[in-house]
């Protein structure tokens, strides 16, 4: 059985030439009927193609178009077929995001590496943090927090200064984007079944605003965030260069 293939490219250049070279030569696909997606760009594309093809069944193939290209694998054209054949998967669930607004209104979206929340303007954010209906922390005083998946763990978290989560660990992170008060808190490590609220003190003179993988809402007074297991993203990388084996393999950079 030939195996349907549906490309798609980000709006760079190199991603859409690379798109017309290979649709000339294996074809291209409707996404709704494919058996795989392969997405041509960089990590944030990848991100997009996930959450747009979150209902259908093809798994999602990424080739690195971009920069980082940390859920991408390197770009080929020869040998595609054979890379689709023997590529593993990667199981990943989403975060949920209900975050609700200083004008009553409410908004849900899904992230696949982290829920964060930023100050808007010049004066740090308070946060009060509860975790499963328990105050944890009655204040925080900082930039931001960040609930982030192993996926996305060596993304906008490690930057933030938290772990690196292992993929099939059972845990979430909870970090703290430049800590004021109290200084130099180091977070923590939360079991996937966590739901974390975030209440946001003082919104009118320290308005905060939540973000779901580049999905903004401005003027938040409360988020709560949860892992979404019944949705399920599938992420294919060639043998040896999975998901697992770069997670490890970035903390010995």
């Amino acid at each position: 059985m030939t195996l349907k293939i549906a490309f798609c490219a980000s709006s760079v250049p190199s991603a859409q030439e690379a798109e017309t070279r290979l649709t000339a030569r294996y074809g291209s696909a409707p996404e709704e009927s494919a058996d795989v997606i392969v997405a041509l760009g960089g990590d944030g594309f990848m991100l997009a193609t996930l959450h747009r093809t979150q209902a259908l069944p093809a798994p999602v193939y990424g080739m690195n178009r971009g920069t980082v290209g940390f859920l991408m694998n390197t770009y080929g054209e020869d040998d595609l077929l054979d890379r689709l054949a023997d590529a593993e998967v990667a199981l990943i669930n989403p975060l949920e995001m209900r975050a609700t607004c200083a004008d009553g209104t409410q908004h849900m979206a899904l992230a696949i590496n982290e829920v964060s929340m930023l100050r808007q303007g010049p004066q740090a954010a308070k946060l009060r943090i509860s975790v499963d209906g328990r105050l944890r922390m009655e204040e925080l005083v900082c930039d931001g927090a960040l609930v982030s998946t192993p996926a996305g763990s060596t993304a906008y978290n490690y930057s933030a200064h938290g772990p690196i989560l292992p993929i099939r660990s059972d845990v979430l992170a909870l970090t703290a984007i430049a800590p004021f008060r109290p200084r130099r808190w180091r977070g923590a490590l939360l079991p996937k079944t966590a739901v974390v609220r975030i209440d946001v003190q003082e919104p009118d003179k320290r308005p905060v605003m939540a973000d779901a993988d580049s999905r903004s809402v401005r003027d938040v007074i409360t988020v709560e965030i949860r892992s979404a297991p019944e949705i399920e993203h599938r992420i294919l990388f060639d043998p040896g260069h999975g998901l697992e084996e770069r997670l490890i393999q970035e903390q010995f950079v």
